[in-house]
């Protein structure tokens, strides 16, 4: 039995009570949401990591991506990123490697850290030279038996799709390499796009290595023109068709989504996918809010991804600064991850069932800047050594920061109402 066959016949196995442990949920309401397809656990029955709830209720979660290209292809410095994301607080890592030894990238990755590890097959199929139907599937076995924990498919993208892309034409065509891929392949062949016509093959490969689909948003708007057209409505009705496939062969499901869309737009967007794909975890990168900000495309990215967690999205992949520029560097991996977890903390103020608990953090902050207590400040910081080498930069011990100094706010409150007090008392 898959984990979502064992919640749909009432047991709660140990995945799920950590989690709900974890997350301060009831059980049997976290077994529930599991059975539905509202919350999924990636975790292959290949790997021994942590258990991680991805889904309604819980708090967002931040995946990083990272990867080797054809010019860029060092092991040593994948694995690098890897660490440097998961010690920034990443909850996963993408494996997107299109260059070097793919194989010894993706095995090295997931030996060197313990959170769930993704990855996108076709990139290998077409690294390998073997952009067939047949490539699609031996790179997805071949990742599933290593024991990747979730894939993303790019089921959305067919010949329907491309014929609504076709009357509907773009600024910016197609930005995700997965989803051009596909159309590489359709407008070769001729021939539907595999993952889409063999998905049953798909779910085959996903029950029998408990790997969690990753349904890819091979149509998303790659710049604010394109934001809001046809073909990415299109997709999200195929894709909430797949969801209801997945769901009846007991395989866990989460569904991908724009992309580049402007503030006011993002909640129809994310509202829109929720709806049609039956509440599934929506997995976003981004959205980014506008078009123009190369090198703080990481800024833009958290602005539309605190609107998306607000409007239903549940996991948030980090942008970096080297967005549509270069190959992230390790200190790009770590501010990307920094700035995601921000907006997804920002998000989870808001968000039901996870409110609360979000708030506390926040709480223990205010209690410790109202006691000037720096080193708890330290402490309930996302970021804590930066939040130290800033303080002590200048090298000037202050009871107060260096800007307010001796017209800091909080102390000339404090002293005033001690003040105050005091006169109470005497009168």
């Amino acid at each position: 039995m898959t984990l979502m066959e064992d919640a749909l016949r009432g047991k709660i196995p140990d995945s799920i009570r950590k989690v709900a442990e974890q997350e301060r949920i009831d059980p049997e309401r976290l077994r529930r949401l599991v059975a539905s397809g509202r919350v999924v656990i990636p975790r292959s029955v290949h790997r021994e990591i942590p258990p991680l709830g991805i889904g309604e209720r819980l708090s967002i979660k931040v995946n990083l991506n990272l990867g080797s290209s054809e010019y860029l292809a060092d092991p040593a410095a994948e694995v690098e990123k890897a660490r440097a994301a998961v010690a920034s607080g990443a909850d996963t890592v993408m494996d997107l490697s299109t260059g070097g030894e793919i194989d010894l990238i993706r095995r090295s990755v997931m030996k060197a850290v313990t959170v769930p590890i993704g990855t996108v097959p076709i990139y290998q199929a077409a690294k390998s030279g073997d952009l067939t139907s047949e490539g699609f599937f031996k790179a997805l076995e071949a990742q599933a038996r290593d024991g990747v924990d979730f894939v993303t498919v790019h089921v959305g993208v067919n010949q329907t799709s491309l014929e609504r892309l076709k009357r509907d034409p773009r600024l910016l065509g197609v930005v995700s390499r997965g989803g051009s891929l596909t159309l590489k392949y359709m407008a070769e062949s001729g021939e539907e796009n595999p993952y889409y016509e063999d998905f049953d093959h798909i779910l085959d490969i996903a029950r029998e290595h408990e790997l969690t689909l990753s349904l890819g948003d091979g149509l998303r708007p790659g710049c604010i023109e394109d934001s809001s057209d046809r073909a990415k409505f299109m997709e999200f009705i195929l894709l909430g068709e797949m969801v209801e496939r997945c769901r009846t062969a007991g395989v866990q499901a989460m569904v991908e989504g724009p992309g580049h869309v402007p503030a006011d737009e993002i909640e129809t967007s994310a509202k829109a996918m929720k709806h049609v794909t039956g509440m599934a975890p929506l997995y976003l990168l981004g959205p980014l809010v506008c078009d123009i900000a190369p090198g703080y495309d990481h800024i833009t990215a958290a602005i539309g991804g605190t609107i998306a967690g607000m409007a239903g999205a549940d996991f948030l992949c980090a942008t970096t600064p080297s967005e549509h520029l270069d190959l992230p560097t390790v200190e790009d991996i770590v501010e990307g991850t920094y700035v995601t977890r921000i907006a997804a903390h920002a998000a989870d103020l808001t968000r039901p069932g996870v409110q609360e608990r979000a708030r506390e953090w926040d709480r223990r902050m205010a209690l410790s800047r109202a006691d000037l207590d720096w080193e708890g400040q330290f402490k309930e910081a996302i970021n804590p050594g930066l939040a130290r080498r800033i303080r002590h930069r200048r090298g000037v011990d202050l009871e107060t920061c260096t800007m307010c100094s001796e017209f800091c706010a909080i102390r000339l409150t404090k002293e005033a109402m001690e003040r105050e007090r005091a006169r109470d008392q005497r009168s």
